[in-house]
């Protein structure tokens, strides 16, 4: 991508992250049966988008200077975008059926095996980790609330 691209949007992400954080501040602090209220995930969300931004903003500052004649960077890859996309929107619909674990795991191989080809062995381990150490830390040590295992698992 080019550098005022690049810029532009850390600036537009900047604004969104902004907008979440803030908006975060008017929901209510708790939710029923969990010490980790609704308002939680959102400024989270809005911090951390405006933490990235603020990322790529710097980086842009460290692009070499474009010549003449140079335009986009590269070629873009329709095809990972909307196996990512369907992805994304195939996690959302399953997450209450399959549970958090299992969804996240799904998703993040996916994801992973879009993004770079083999490596099976390393995804698995790293969608796994994630998905369990982040379902305890929220639900275990945080008191939150996600989707657990499903029923008809027997577990």
């Amino acid at each position: 991508m080019s550098k005022a691209f690049d810029r532009t949007m850390s600036g537009v992400f900047l604004a969104i992250g902004t907008a979440f954080a803030f908006g975060s501040l008017s929901i209510s602090g708790s939710a029923y049966g969990s010490h980790v209220g609704p308002n939680i995930f959102p400024l989270g969300l809005g911090i951390l988008l405006m933490l990235i931004s603020l990322r790529l903003f710097y980086e842009t500052l460290k692009y070499p200077a474009a010549g003449k004649g140079e335009g986009r960077g590269g070629k873009l890859d329709y095809k990972r975008f909307l196996v990512m996309l369907v992805s994304a929107i195939g996690y959302i619909m399953v997450l209450e059926e399959i549970g958090y674990v299992i969804s996240t795991f799904i998703f993040l191989m996916i994801g992973f095996q879009t993004m770079e080809r083999g490596k099976w062995l390393y995804s698995a381990v790293i969608s796994a980790g994630f998905s369990v150490g982040v379902y305890y830390v929220y639900v275990e040590l945080l008191k939150g609330t996600l989707p657990g295992l499903p029923s008809w698992l027997g577990l």
